[in-house]
């Protein structure tokens, strides 16, 4: 009886994780986006947010990559430097197709994060993270990362031998 429960249990966990993992941060940062902005998963959808001058573009898919109609709805982003205060707030709008643009005084640094927030007819609100600048993680790091718990180890080896 334990035996099987367990396995509905592992099943279900496998069956739930699977499609999630195929939408992560990594897997947006790695392809190439139509508008070459960056991606990110949003509820029901795919969100490409493109900033440059002072201008946020904002283009809204679903998990197929099908463009879905952003007539009537409603978009904020914002924008925060840093630890910088305050954040920029740039109201977005719709503009044709699947696109939601606004504009406001705001630079985009590799610092900068965007959280923008969606409300389109018929669907619940939802938002997502972007750092439009922030450079791709390298492979690199992590053999440096590897190196410090070995230095902490052999420092604390040493300490044992007094």
């Amino acid at each position: 009886m334990h035996k099987s429960l367990a396995t509905v249990l592992i099943s279900t966990t496998l069956a739930v994780s699977l499609p999630v993992s195929a939408h992560t941060e990594q897997h947006f940062d790695n392809i190439t986006t139509p508008h070459g902005g960056q991606m990110r998963m949003a509820g029901p959808y795919h969100l490409e947010l493109v900033t440059k001058d002072k201008e946020i573009v904002l283009y809204v898919t679903d998990h197929g990559d099908n463009n879905v109609a952003t007539e009537g709805g409603v978009g904020k982003a914002s924008i925060q430097v840093g630890k910088a205060k305050p954040k920029t707030s740039v109201k977005l709008e719709p503009a044709g197709d699947n696109m939601l643009r606004g504009s406001g005084d705001f630079s985009v640094t590799p610092d900068t994060a965007i959280i923008v927030f969606l409300k389109l007819p018929e669907y619940e609100a939802q938002s997502a993270r972007f750092t439009p600048l922030k450079p791709k993680a390298k492979p690199a790091k992590k053999s440096q990362a590897g190196k410090t718990p070995a230095g902490a180890n052999e420092a604390h080896d040493h300490h044992m031998h007094h």
